[in-house]
């Protein structure tokens, strides 16, 4: 469903994407994997055409994606960000329901509380939960407000930046379940970034190692495991010697 070949992206004298090339087959869980400042976000980024990349060309179902309508475009999407990014001076319920009361998707308030509703209760919440603010949450449940919200249109490509950063190993292993359920349920093709290795494991169809702007290796969690790549070994095993040097 989406192609990147030979996407470049440089920042002044950084250059960050240095020629990647990655597909992501329809209705699978791609899992980008990589240290911190190699890129990840960059490269979400750049497909969603947040970010304008400099070179290369990235394809959605064949179309490039500078030159398709953005609204349409990011109709397709949904997204689960790292910290939430809920709205506080929003009620649970309208954050969920924010792109459904808005655009080319826009319906009645009441239809977009209800379906705001349904999804809380698709994560585990509380219709009750609908009317509180995000202060009011645990850091779990504002995850879960932000998965909602994610999947609230239906939409059939779905990124994870980071899903389970600040949550304890219990609730990261709820919130993996959750994505892996739900993408398997609406068919919709999944594209993560993350450093969480029991995330990777949960989530994953196919994993692609990003480092030093190309992608170094690319394969199931399967193969990841008997991969002799050094890179991808020192990765997994979080080992601090190898060729992936610390940054200090």
């Amino acid at each position: 469903m989406i192609t990147l070949t030979g996407v470049t992206k440089t920042f002044g004298k950084n250059r960050v994407l240095r020629g990647v090339d990655l597909t992501i087959p329809s209705g699978q869980s791609m899992v980008i994997i990589g240290g911190s400042g190699t890129g990840k976000s960059v490269l979400l980024k750049c497909i969603l055409g947040l970010v304008r990349h400099d070179g290369g060309t990235i394809t959605l179902d064949g179309q490039d994606v500078t030159t398709a309508d953005r609204d349409a475009f990011l109709a397709r999407f949904g997204m689960l960000f790292q910290g939430g990014a809920l709205f506080d001076s929003l009620r649970v319920w309208e954050n969920v329901a924010f792109r459904l009361m808005r655009g080319a998707l826009k319906r009645p308030k009441q239809e977009a509380r209800e379906i705001a509703i349904e999804k809380l209760r698709r994560v585990g919440l509380r219709p009750e939960v609908a009317d509180q603010f995000p202060a009011e949450l645990s850091g779990g449940m504002q995850k879960r407000v932000g998965l909602a919200r994610a999947i609230a249109a239906e939409p059939e490509i779905i990124f994870f930046d980071e899903p389970t950063t600040g949550l304890d190993p219990i609730m990261a292993g709820v919130i993996n379940d959750l994505i892996r359920e739900i993408v398997t349920e609406m068919g919709a093709t999944a594209m993560t970034i993350t450093h969480d290795m029991s995330s990777v494991r949960a989530i994953a169809d196919r994993v692609a190692m990003l480092h030093d702007g190309v992608i170094q290796w690319t394969g199931t969690v399967g193969e990841m495991d008997a991969t002799p790549d050094p890179y991808v070994q020192q990765f997994i095993h979080g080992r601090a010697t190898g060729p992936i040097a610390a940054v200090r």
